[in-house]
């Protein structure tokens, strides 16, 4: 984690900016006279706010912002209306879930709505906030939303001189067979099971075996993450749980203290969150003990009572990937491999034309769009590669394909480097390389799975030219990997890389 790499700092800027932009909130909260209830959940929702909302463009984020109260104070009324109806109540957090995992479909934006639409219904359980403390919930949401914009986009605009990648598009297809759609209806069944058996645990703190699972689809699109993530979440809450007893129950709740533990906590959160999701799950249990420990309530059963209810949502978040319209690891890996090929390609082919002269070609946002894809290649291949993986073989295997394709990643970066040099020549022979090129992933990502190695890709690329310069030196370095990456993803199928 300590040792990642950072490139410009971002996750520490960011991190920091998140205590900044949560603290600001809280103060404003306390400041305005608001209770502590309150003013917890207006420091929650400008970690949300400053956490979830991800797109591309400064501009976007801006609007994703403004919209975020038009999924949260709907949910916060709702909620706490409800908050006496308990099979009402259930039945409206289990819409709430189907809603907010059906809109990822819309993007980063839907993302981040269905995520702060959910967290608020979260949010009231977890506060066990009644109907008459909905104004000044709103009140606090408000200002801290308010707080967090101002921190993000006026006091700390980080985004403007590192504009965040973008997420790659979700996988196409249509009705059950987009992932979407299937993820939606796993998410709400499971949900709904451990709702129900987190209620036999305790009918006050059921809602963290719902937020496990719910937390657990996020940013999955095969069963096989989904199971990795789930297992990932109950190391973090263990680990976490332990942390809190030696450091949460001791403080007894005392403010001073607290809240520079809960700082530390949410700076623990941004900064780990895109290299370890055990470490942000163990943040994220020593800063609920925390806060519980601020409402009174803390002590050695419930943090036993929260690792219980973990452990039931991991298992139903499981046994839904399993048994309720699975989206295969196999299939996953297939498209994200095939589009990061495909990407491969385009670079390769506006390199060809940006030589030749077309001023209209660029190479530049093929490869940034290669970078993310292959973000998306590792997490899928993520179970795979994980050590509780028995299969060595496929383990091997599906090492070897994240290599060669962070190696195409490299000779893409420095063909576009040439590229972009007004010196650069073109090649005589850069043309038929980059045709090789082309038909190697042609081979690669054919229909025709059952072919075997040796006889796409590799076959596309025995005549390789002697280098002539920087230009066809990536080319034909491109055309070398993509040979080898014919024989791990043209296996026979009884052993196949992707196979779940």
């Amino acid at each position: 984690m300590f040792v990642a790499p950072d490139p410009g700092l971002l996750r520490l800027r960011t991190s920091l900016r998140a205590v900044v932009g949560v603290g600001l909130a809280v103060g404003v909260a306390e400041v305005a006279g608001l209770s502590l209830t309150a003013s917890i959940t207006g420091g929650l929702a400008a970690m949300l706010a400053l956490f979830t909302v991800t797109d591309a463009t400064v501009r976007a984020q801006r609007v994703t912002t403004a919209l975020l109260p038009t999924a949260g104070f709907p949910v916060l009324a709702l909620a706490t209306t409800l908050h006496g109806v308990t099979p009402v109540r259930d039945a409206a957090f289990l819409l709430v879930v189907f809603c907010g995992v059906y809109a990822r479909r819309w993007g980063p934006r839907g993302h981040a709505l269905g995520i702060f639409a959910f967290m608020n219904f979260f949010i009231t359980q977890f506060l066990h906030a009644r109907p008459e403390q909905l104004p000044e919930i709103c009140v606090a949401v408000g200002l801290a939303l308010l707080v967090a914009g101002g921190v993000r986009f006026v006091l700390w605009p980080i985004e403007r001189r590192t504009p965040p990648a973008p997420q790659p598009p979700p996988l196409p297809g249509t009705g059950l067979a987009r992932v979407t759609t299937r993820q939606a209806i796993q998410a709400t069944a499971a949900c709904a099971v451990a709702l129900s058996l987190g209620q036999v645990l305790s009918e006050e703190r059921w809602y963290w075996a719902v937020g496990t699972t719910w937390w657990i689809f996020v940013n999955t699109a095969s069963r096989g993450e989904t199971l990795v993530r789930g297992f990932r979440r109950v190391l973090g809450t263990v680990i976490g749980i332990a942390a809190g007893m030696l450091i949460a129950i001791p403080l007894h709740g005392a403010p001073a203290p607290t809240a520079a533990l809960v700082a530390l906590c949410v700076f623990g959160i941004f900064y780990t969150a895109a290299v370890s999701y055990s470490w942000m799950i163990l943040a994220v249990t020593v800063m609920a003990g925390l806060l519980y420990g601020l409402l009174g309530v803390l002590d050695t059963g419930l943090l036993v009572l929260r690792l219980e209810e973990t452990a039931v949502g991991a298992v139903c978040a499981a046994l839904a990937v399993l048994l309720v319209l699975p989206v295969t690891t196999h299939a996953t890996n297939d498209a994200w491999i095939q589009r990061a090929l495909h990407c491969v390609r385009a670079a390769t082919s506006a390199s060809l034309r940006r030589l030749a002269g077309d001023p209209e070609a660029d190479p530049s946002p093929h490869a940034a769009e290669l970078e993310l894809l292959l973000g998306r290649v590792r997490l899928s291949l993520a179970p795979l590669v994980h050590p509780l993986n028995p299969y060595r073989a496929r383990k091997a295997r599906a090492r070897r394909v994240i290599a060669l394709l962070d190696e195409c990643a490299d000779e893409v970066r420095g063909l576009v480097r040439v590229a972009g040099d007004p010196a650069a020549s073109h090649d005589a022979r850069l043309a038929a390389a980059c045709w090789r090129v082309e038909t190697a992933v042609e081979a690669l990502t054919s229909p025709a799975a059952g072919r075997a190695p040796g006889t796409g890709a590799s076959a596309g690329a025995r005549a390789v030219p002697e280098p002539g310069g920087p230009v066809l030196t990536h080319v034909t370095g491109l055309e070398r990997l993509l040979a080898a990456l014919d024989e791990p993803l043209r296996t026979p199928p009884t052993s196949r890389l992707v196979r779940s």
